[in-house]
């Protein structure tokens, strides 16, 4: 994490203007990219993301659905575990919420709090957080197997963004519901997440499962990348459209009948 600079673009010459104006260009792309994948009902995608407070999950959900048809996007914002879900190992309630085939499935916050938050807070002994990396990438591993392609983005802001952030929550009336005084506790741990986030992206990263860190104190830029990296890897699936065998010349004549 600290070899990336938050406030930085990569990649994008043009500055904010263009980015809006790329993103907008994309839609359409994205959207058939999806309509094959949806047709071919073969394989998914799931969309992990994860970022501090603030960082900006639910803007890049937002940002996300609308490039893609409503119908075929299976979006799951993971609060603390339940009493039910306690019960049970940790990947559990991940696995109910898996996309099924032709669909896109968007982890806002995902099964990697059990190695963040558990580890900077203490909610479990340092060996079972360290067992967990393995269960994660054996978990990511079977699901790439099994048709599912894993892309997962770390939203990654500044300690002083966050700052600005939560102030102009406090500011804007229609923004104050999103505020929560515990992100204020929070920030007394910034080192220790950005360590806890550091180990897990560097022990998590796979050549079937990447880790993106994204620079997102531009949240245009932001926006700019998540794009990118959803088109690079819906082209590089290249769903195809069935082509089931018709007798298009008696159908017709069946219709004009």
């Amino acid at each position: 994490m600290a070899d990336v600079d938050p406030d930085s673009t990569p990649g994008l010459k043009g500055g904010k203007s263009r980015a809006v104006r790329e993103v907008k260009k994309d839609r359409d792309e994205l959207f058939e990219l999806h309509e094959r994948l949806y047709a071919e009902r073969k394989r998914s995608l799931l969309v992990v993301l994860q970022g501090m407070d603030t960082s900006g999950k639910d803007g890049t959900v937002t940002h996300v659905v609308r490039n893609f048809n409503p119908q075929g996007v299976l979006i799951t914002p993971f609060k603390a575990p339940t009493p039910a879900e306690r019960r049970h190992g940790f990947l559990w309630r991940m696995r109910h919420r898996l996309p099924e085939v032709g669909l896109i499935g968007i982890f806002n916050r995902s099964h990697y709090e059990d190695v963040l938050i558990a580890r900077v807070h203490n909610l479990a002994q340092p060996q079972v957080i360290a067992r967990r990396y393995g269960q994660i990438n054996n978990f990511e591993k079977q699901l790439v197997r099994g048709g599912t392609r894993v892309v997962k983005l770390c939203l990654h802001i500044s300690y002083d963004e966050q700052r600005k952030r939560l102030l102009d929550r406090l500011k804007d009336p229609t923004k104050r519901w999103k505020f929560n005084e515990h992100d204020i506790d929070e920030r007394a741990y910034w080192d220790d997440y950005m360590s806890a986030y550091s180990i897990a992206i560097t022990r998590c990263s796979t050549s079937t499962a990447p880790w993106y860190v994204i620079p997102a104190d531009d949240k245009a830029f932001r926006n700019w990348a998540v794009s990118k990296i959803l088109i690079e890897t819906l082209r590089e699936m290249d769903p195809k459209y069935p082509q089931p065998k018709l007798d298009i010349p008696r159908l017709k004549k069946r219709l004009r009948a």
